[in-house]
C-alpha cells in the first residue's frame, strides 16, 4: 500500500501536540496558523469564525497585519470569505483579486498576495467558519493541499465546538455555534416545555482525529463498511419488506449508498491524509451534509437524511455504540429531538424527566404523536434540520401550541416562557377545580365529556381530568408498541385493567384501526399506493378473522359481568356491521359452550369516517346501537386532503360550511331516531369547535384529557339554544360569504364565553 503525503500527516500530529499544550486559546490558534502556513509553504493563514451576527472575524492570522485580528469582519456572502461560508464550499484561485466577490480590507494588508485558497470550517454541515491561505505569486493549488487544509478545518471544528474559542469572542458579541434559533414548525402536541437538549440519536463526538497507524485505520474502515453492508442486505432480504413499496425505496437507497464507491474512495483518502477512521467519515459526512443542504431540488435534499443515517450507523459500528442516550444521562427537564422515532422509543424514556419533544418529521396522526399527547408531552413535528442544530444540553424550548422551537433562547424570551408556564398551571388549576361539576350550559343541557386514551399511562387521566368515561380507546395502541402479537391472556387482561380502573364509567373499545400508517413490524401487509383508503380498519379485520375473533374473544372475557361497548372503524357498508355482529354471536357461542360468563349487555357501534355513511345514515341507525363521528378521517376524505400531508393538512377548515351541515345530518338522523351520537376527533377538544359541535346537537364528545378543562368552562358559560339558532343561521342557504370560524369567534366574544 502506497504511503500517504508526507506533509499532511506530519502537520496533524504537530496540531495534536499544540492541541494538548497548556497555553491559552488564542495562543494556541495563533501557533496552529503559523504551523499551517509553514506545512503548506503558504505566506498566509488565517482563521475567520463566523459570529452570531451572521459575520466572519478575523481571529487568527500569520502573515497579514495582525493589528487587524478581532477587528476586521465580513458578512456572509460578502468577498471570497463570505462566499465560502455561504455555500459551504472551497475557493481555490490562481488571481484572487480578479475574482467577482473578491472585496478589499485595508487592514489586513492583502492585497500583495494573488493566489488564494479557502475551505469551510464544518460541523454536521453547519458552517461555523473559513480556513484560508495565501501566496504572493500566483498558482493553483494541488488537491492534496485542498485535501489537507479541508481535514485540518476539521480539527479546528472541534477546537470551536469544545468552546474553547467563545472566551476571545470581543464584548456584545458571540459565536454562530451558540446562536438563538427559532424555528416554525407544526405544533402535535399542546403544552409549553423548557428544557435542555437530549438528541435522541446523539451524534457521535469522535475524539481521536489523528492516526497513527494508516494500514489499520483503513482495515478497521473496511470493516466497518462490510459490516454495514450485511446490516443494509439483512434488512432487504426479510420477508416483511416485500418487492415493492416506500419501506424497500428507501432501504435500496440505504445499499446505493452503501456501496457508493466515491463515498469509500473520500474516506480512505481522508485516512492517507492522517484522520483516524472515525474523523474520516465524520470529516466526509459533514462535506456531504453541506453539500446536500444547499441543493433545491427536494429529492437531492430527501437522499441527506438517508445518507446521515448511514453514515451514523457507520460511525456506531466503528466506536462500538448503541444508539440512543443512556438512562443516567437523561437530564430532569429533558427534550427529546430527534429526526423521527416510534411510539416504543418514546415509552423507553422515563416520563418524569421527559418535558417536550421535537422532530424533523412527523405529523399529527403519527404513532409517537399519539403517545406524546396521551403522555402530555409538549411536541412539535416538521422543524427543519434541528438535530443539526442542536447539540446535547443546550438550553431549549418548544411551544406545541404554536408548533414553535426556541434553541439556545436570549434570555427575555426564556422569561417570557416561564412566564407562560406558570400562567398555564394557573390555568390548570381553575381546570382542576371543575373536574367534579358536570358540564351542564346555561340552560341546562348536559354534555358528555369523555376521554380519549389507548395506554396504560393514560388510566391515571381518566380521574384527573374529570372524564366521564371512555369515549374513544385506540386498542391498537397496544399491538403497535409489541414486539410480538398480544397473546389472547395478555389482551384479556389489559382490557379488564382498564374495564376495573374505569368503574362505573363507560369505556368505548375501538377494534383494531390497523393498516394505513399503523404498521405492526409483525403484522405481513401489502404495500399500497394509498394506505390511509386501502386494506385497514374492519375491512382488515374481516378479511383476517382470525386477528378480529381473537380480540373480540379478549373483549368479551374482560367484559364478564359489566356492559361492553365496541365500536367499529372505518364503517363504509351497513353490511361489515352485519358482519362484525356474527362474528360476535360465534364468540359468545363459543364462551357459553365452555362455561365462561358474558357480558350484561353488548353494545355495537360504528364510526363515521367514511363519506358514504352520509347516505346511508337511515339505515345504519337501524342495526348500530350507538354513532361516533371520526371527525379527522371524516373531513380528510370529504375534503380530499391528507392530513398527514403538511401541504394540505391545514388547507380545509373543519368549521366551514359543507362540513358543519354534514355534522348536522348526522346529529339530526341520530337525535330523530335516539341513537347515542358522540364526536371524537380534534374538533371535539378544541372550545371553539366543541361550541359548534353542541349547536349542531351533539350532546356527547370524546377529546384528549387535557383538552376537557377548557372545553368544560367553554360549555358552563353556554346557552345550548342560542348557540343552535346562531349556527343554523351560519349554516343556512342564504348565510354571509364571512368565514364561520371568525363569525363564531365574535359569537363567543360577545356572549362572555371562553374559547
Amino acid at each position: 500500500m502506497r504511503g500517504p503525503p508526507a506533509g499532511p500527516r506530519v502537520l496533524l500530529r504537530r496540531l495534536r501536540e499544540i492541541m494538548a499544550e497548556p497555553i491559552s486559546a488564542q495562543d494556541r490558534l495563533d501557533k496552529i496558523t503559523k504551523q499551517i502556513a509553514a506545512n503548506v509553504v503558504a505566506e498566509v493563514c488565517s482563521v475567520y469564525v463566523l459570529r452570531s451576527d451572521n459575520v466572519l472575524e478575523l481571529y487568527a492570522t500569520e502573515g497579514l497585519n495582525r493589528e487587524a485580528v478581532h477587528h476586521a469582519a465580513l458578512q456572509v456572502g460578502q468577498g471570497l470569505v463570505g462566499t465560502i461560508a455561504a455555500e459551504a464550499r472551497p475557493l481555490n484561485l490562481p488571481n484572487a483579486q480578479n475574482h467577482p466577490s473578491y472585496r478589499y480590507l485595508p487592514e489586513t494588508g492583502e492585497e500583495i498576495y494573488s493566489s488564494f485558497l479557502g475551505v469551510p470550517i464544518l460541523r454536521a454541515g453547519r458552517t461555523l467558519g473559513v480556513l484560508v491561505v495565501q501566496n504572493r505569486t500566483h498558482r493553483t493549488y494541488y488537491d492534496e493541499e485542498v485535501e489537507a487544509l479541508q481535514t485540518t478545518a476539521m480539527v479546528m471544528a472541534e477546537m470551536l465546538a469544545v468552546g474553547e474559542l467563545e472566551r476571545l469572542a470581543q464584548p456584545g458579541t458571540s459565536l454562530d455555534l451558540k446562536r438563538p434559533i427559532t424555528l416554525k414548525g407544526v405544533g402535535l402536541c399542546d403544552g409549553v416545555g423548557l428544557g435542555h437538549v437530549v438528541l435522541h440519536e446523539p451524534r457521535v463526538v469522535v475524539t481521536a482525529l489523528i492516526a497513527d497507524d494508516i494500514e489499520s485505520e483503513t482495515r478497521r474502515l473496511d470493516q466497518a463498511i462490510a459490516s454495514l453492508r450485511l446490516f443494509v442486505d439483512d434488512m432487504l432480504s426479510r420477508d416483511d419488506i416485500g418487492e415493492a413499496g416506500e419501506h424497500r425505496d428507501v432501504l435500496e437507497a440505504y445499499r446505493m449508498f452503501a456501496h457508493d464507491r466515491g463515498w469509500v474512495t473520500r474516506m480512505q483518502e481522508a485516512i492517507r491524509n492522517g484522520l483516524t477512521a472515525e474523523a474520516a467519515v465524520e470529516k466526509v459526512q459533514s462535506d456531504t451534509r453541506a453539500r446536500l443542504q444547499r441543493q433545491t431540488d427536494p429529492f437531492l435534499r430527501d437522499r441527506l437524511h438517508d445518507f446521515d443515517d448511514l453514515a451514523n450507523r457507520l460511525l456506531r459500528v466503528l466506536m462500538n455504540r448503541g444508539h440512543g442516550p443512556a438512562a443516567d444521562e437523561l437530564p430532569r427537564d429533558a427534550i427529546i429531538v430527534a429526526r423521527n422515532m416510534g411510539a416504543a422509543e418514546l415509552l423507553d424514556y422515563d416520563r418524569d424527566r421527559v418535558r417536550g419533544l421535537v422532530l424533523e418529521e412527523g405529523g399529527p396522526t403519527s404513532h409517537v404523536t399519539i403517545v406524546a399527547r396521551a403522555l402530555g408531552i409538549a411536541s412539535v413535528g416538521r422543524a427543519a434540520n434541528i438535530a443539526a442544530l442542536v447539540e446535547n444540553g443546550d438550553a431549549i424550548i418548544v411551544d406545541g401550541l404554536v408548533g414553535e422551537v426556541h434553541a439556545r433562547p436570549p434570555a427575555d424570551v426564556e422569561a417570557v416562557y416561564a412566564e407562560k408556564v406558570r400562567f398555564r398551571a394557573r390555568r390548570q388549576e381553575q381546570y382542576r377545580l371543575l373536574r367534579d361539576e358536570d358540564a351542564i350550559t346555561v340552560d341546562g343541557e348536559k354534555i358528555d365529556l369523555h376521554m380519549n386514551a389507548g395506554l396504560i399511562v393514560d388510566l391515571p387521566h381518566l380521574t384527573e381530568s374529570g372524564a366521564g368515561g371512555i369515549g374513544l380507546f385506540r386498542t391498537e395502541l397496544q399491538f403497535m408498541i409489541a414486539a410480538r402479537m398480544p397473546k389472547l391472556s395478555e389482551q384479556t387482561a389489559f382490557y379488564g385493567r382498564i374495564l376495573d380502573t374505569a368503574g362505573d364509567r363507560p369505556v368505548t373499545f375501538r377494534t383494531l384501526d390497523i393498516g394505513g400508517d399503523k404498521v405492526l413490524p409483525y403484522l405481513h401487509t401489502a404495500q399500497e399506493e394509498n394506505p390511509a383508503m386501502g386494506w385497514r380498519a374492519i375491512r382488515l379485520g374481516l378479511d383476517r378473522p382470525g386477528l378480529l375473533r381473537m380480540q373480540l374473544r379478549a373483549l368479551l372475557r374482560a367484559s364478564a359481568g359489566r356492559r361492553l361497548r365496541i365500536m367499529l372503524p372505518m364503517i363504509t357498508d351497513l353490511s361489515e356491521i352485519r358482519a362484525t355482529r356474527d362474528l360476535v354471536d360465534r364468540e359468545l357461542a363459543h364462551m357459553r359452550r365452555h362455561g365462561y360468563d358474558e357480558p350484561s349487555e353488548i353494545l355495537i357501534g360504528a364510526m363515521i369516517e367514511v363519506p358514504s355513511l352520509l347516505w346511508q345514515l337511515d339505515g345504519l341507525v337501524e342495526v348500530a346501537d350507538f354513532i361516533s363521528v371520526g371527525s379527522n378521517d371524516l373531513h380528510q376524505f370529504m375534503t380530499a386532503s391528507d392530513r398527514g400531508n403538511i401541504m394540505v393538512a391545514g388547507r380545509f377548515d373543519p368549521l366551514s360550511r359543507p362540513f358543519l351541515r354534514a355534522l348536522r345530518d348526522i346529529a339530526t338522523a341520530a337525535n330523530q331516531s335516539s341513537t347515542p351520537i358522540s364526536l371524537c376527533g380534534e374538533m371535539a377538544g378544541n372550545p371553539l369547535s366543541a361550541l359548534a359541535l353542541i349547536g349542531l346537537g351533539y350532546r356527547s364528545l370524546s377529546m384528549s384529557a387535557a383538552a376537557i378543562g377548557p372545553v368544560k368552562a367553554m360549555t358552563l358559560a353556554l346557552h345550548a339554544g342560542k348557540t343552535t339558532e346562531t349556527v343554523n343561521g351560519l349554516l343556512g342557504d342564504h348565510a354571509s360569504d364571512d368565514g364561520v370560524r371568525s363569525a363564531l369567534a365574535d359569537y363567543a366574544t360577545a356572549e362572555g364565553v371562553p374559547f
